[in-house]
């Protein structure tokens, strides 16, 4: 049975050739029939294999010329292929005709909903652009009102006040490293994505790597009565296979984060799990938390859940940004749990070392 969804284009011409044709020889042989009209019926013949390349050729024309070529010029701009210049004209040809309407019209539909999908990522990626500039600018504003503020002050005869010219060049030269930490932020992300970092994979135990960066940290953290700790029976000695420093700055970024958003007299606990061939790290606090509506901005560039808590407590606002970029860049995830009041967790795996 004929599927008419599905004819292709040479089919379409062949089967109205075919009707107009029949419809033709009936009135003719009806004519010669009833009215008996002086032909033979060997010229009838030729008469009606004569009509039907013409009725072929003549509906082929008109239909390739009024409705295929602006459909073929369609199919041509929403086409994803590009054949060689010699195969081009003959791929496309063949291709076409090949081709049903309903294909075509699927076609059709498939590239109007990719182009609408693209209008909308363009469209996102566009608010994500003024939405950076917006955030880079206050960033850096900050600081640079903050040390121009500081300056004109002493300019103003303030550097001969020895009650506050030195605790002034302090607040400068503060603001001026928190300047220069935003920019290095930024060029090492830029040199996450466009490739440039290396990563040198050594094997290497997670938990020694941690122990360090509890002991680099540990004065922060008495200053909050914040307890470092590991997870009792989540301690594995398990080897991984990474960069040691690149790690060494995620598991820093995030031990520090739990730190800043903790409570006082809580805990941040470290946890290693077994997972096949992976080890599962997770950096649990017991603060703040997170509500669920900021969980999938976390990671965007300046980005900050608290502004004047994020601000107070330092920091350039892109540590969680680089800690994505650098374990994306090991081919790993981060995840992220969190109730508010509570505290949250955050984590990722790394592959065991062999």
């Amino acid at each position: 049975m004929i599927s008419f969804k599905n004819l292709s284009i040479r089919q379409i011409i062949s089967y109205t050739t075919i009707l107009v044709w029949l419809v033709q020889m009936i009135i003719m042989f009806s004519l010669w029939y009833f009215f008996d009209v002086d032909v033979e019926l060997g010229w009838l013949l030729v008469i009606a294999f004569a009509t039907f390349a013409i009725f072929y050729f003549t509906i082929g024309y008109i239909l390739e010329q009024l409705i295929f070529r602006k459909v073929k010029l369609i199919y041509k701009f929403i086409s994803d292929t590009k054949a060689h210049p010699n195969q081009k004209k003959k791929n496309s040809s063949e291709t076409f005709n090949k081709l049903s309407i309903d294909n075509v019209n699927d076609d059709v539909m498939h590239w109007a909903e990719r182009t609408e999908k693209e209008l909308e990522t363009m469209k996102s990626l566009e608010t994500y652009r003024k939405n950076f500039v917006g955030n880079i600018s206050h960033e850096l504003k900050t600081p640079l009102f903050s040390i121009q503020g500081y300056l004109h002050t002493l300019l103003d005869g303030a550097l001969y006040d020895e009650g506050i010219n030195l605790d002034y060049v302090k607040r400068a030269a503060k603001n001026a490293e928190r300047l220069e930490n935003i920019v290095n932020d930024l060029e090492q992300i830029n040199r996450l994505e466009d490739e440039s970092f290396i990563i040198e994979k050594s094997s290497f135990s997670a938990k020694e790597l941690t122990q360090e960066i509890f002991e680099d940290v540990k004065k922060r953290a008495d200053a909050k009565s914040i307890k470092l700790k590991f997870k009792d029976g989540a301690a594995l000695e398990s080897r991984v296979w990474a960069d040691r420093e690149a790690m060494r700055q995620v598991l820093g970024n995030l031990i520090v984060n739990a730190i800043k958003y903790g409570n006082s007299d809580g805990d941040v606990t470290v946890s290693f799990y077994e997972v096949e061939k992976k080890i599962l790290i997770e950096i649990s606090d017991s603060g703040i938390g997170i509500d669920e509506n900021h969980l999938k901005h976390l990671f965007d560039r300046f980005y900050r859940v608290n502004t004047s808590r994020s601000r107070s407590e330092g920091g350039s606002g892109l540590g969680l940004s680089i800690v994505k970029h650098i374990l994306e860049a090991h081919g790993e995830k981060i995840f992220v749990r969190s109730t508010p009041d509570v505290g949250s967790t955050f984590g990722f795996t790394l592959p065991k070392s062999k």
